[in-house]
């Protein structure tokens, strides 16, 4: 995986094994104005929601876009609580395929209608660099505004894509709250080393 020819590495926990995060979020409070993003490098896409999907597939799309930004908090639950959470009818799942592959997904919690969340938007790694992201971000856009809510929010994290900060505000999305917190390096758990 290369972002613009060089290789993206996380970083390297310090000698406690904890690493420091800074975490940005951002919100919109109307539908915004943006021009169309331009046609992705791929061939056929589609998305598909994945209405009920089983644990085994969640933990597929979880690790698989995650894995990269070192996406830790899915991993440690079990599996009744993850498939609590990812058939709950308030949560919407949807995934992005090229050529019927999987390509990445985007998940929308509604719990709040009136508060949308964008909790999870990836894209897999061996499709980045094909202008993907910014296509799907805005059709999880358009789609969230569908419902009229009023905010439609999302964090990122300096473990996130490079660009990903850059392309949510180009999408719309203003910060409104920033801060650091140190973690423990997620690659040192126990449910890291066993998926």
């Amino acid at each position: 995986m290369t972002f613009d020819d060089q290789r993206y590495l996380p970083p390297e926990p310090g000698p406690d094994g904890k690493i420091d995060v800074t975490i940005t979020y951002l919100e919109m409070r109307e539908h915004p104005h943006i021009a169309k993003t331009t046609q992705p490098l791929a061939g056929h896409l589609a998305v598909i929601q994945a209405r009920n999907p089983t644990v085994s597939f969640y933990r597929f799309l979880y690790h698989t876009a995650g894995e990269p930004w070192l996406w830790y908090e899915r991993r440690s639950m079990d599996d009744n609580t993850l498939a609590t959470l990812v058939t709950n009818s308030n949560v919407r799942i949807y995934v992005l395929y090229v050529d019927g592959v999987p390509a990445g997904y985007v998940e929308l919690n509604l719990q709040v209608p009136s508060d949308v969340e964008l909790t999870y938007f990836a894209i897999f790694p061996e499709f980045i660099g094909r202008r993907l992201g910014p296509w799907l971000l805005q059709w999880a856009v358009n789609t969230a505004w569908s419902g009229k809510p009023e905010r439609f929010r999302v964090n990122t994290c300096s473990l996130d894509h490079p660009k990903a900060l850059l392309i949510y505000q180009q999408q719309g999305f203003t910060p409104y709250r920033q801060e650091t917190v140190r973690i423990l390096d997620p690659r040192q758990l126990p449910s890291w080393r066993t998926t």
